[in-house]
């Protein structure tokens, strides 16, 4: 069972700055969630730290916490793995990775990540996060025209694996 990465990335590859998103881009969060909605999105301790509390978990998706820690507190319903291979036996319909660095840096080598949907933003934020390097074997598919919300152009683009 494959899975995708869904990430925004300003044009240095940066993903966050202090553990949360230096950009607020309306319309990139309702692509979000119009692309993982019924799915199970899949992520770090500190990205499910960083999500506002008023929004956790993510609804009408299962959220699955990757931690070393197994005894880590969430909420009923949300559920723990220690790794990505565990996550993935814990999937209901479609996963999405959705951060942060350390599990991003996992799971675009994965032999199961087939798909990268990219919000790309024109700009450059102050992170201190980054987005590891796309490897040459995903080919970009898709390339949606230039938007621009909240005072950043962007677009959103897809990639897959080649022969995936």
């Amino acid at each position: 069972m494959g899975f995708s990465i869904v990430v925004a990335i300003d044009e240095n590859g940066g993903i966050g700055k202090n553990n949360t998103l230096p950009w607020h881009i309306p319309a990139d969060l309702k692509h979000f969630a119009r692309t993982t909605m019924g799915g199970t999105v899949i992520m770090g301790r500190k990205t499910w730290e960083s999500i506002p509390q008023n929004y956790k978990p993510l609804k009408n998706r299962l959220n699955i916490v990757l931690t070393g820690n197994l005894n880590y507190e969430v909420p009923e319903g949300v559920k723990l793995a220690s790794s990505i291979d565990g996550a993935l036996g814990l999937v209901e319909g479609k996963a999405f990775v959705i951060g942060g660095a350390k599990l991003f840096e996992e799971a675009i080598i994965h032999a199961e990540c087939d798909e990268l949907i990219i919000t790309k933003l024109f700009g450059s934020f102050d992170c201190d996060t980054f987005f590891p390097y796309i490897p040459d074997s995903f080919e970009k598919v898709s390339e949606s025209p230039l938007e621009q919300d909240g005072g950043v152009k962007f677009k959103f683009v897809r990639y897959v694996k080649k022969n995936a």
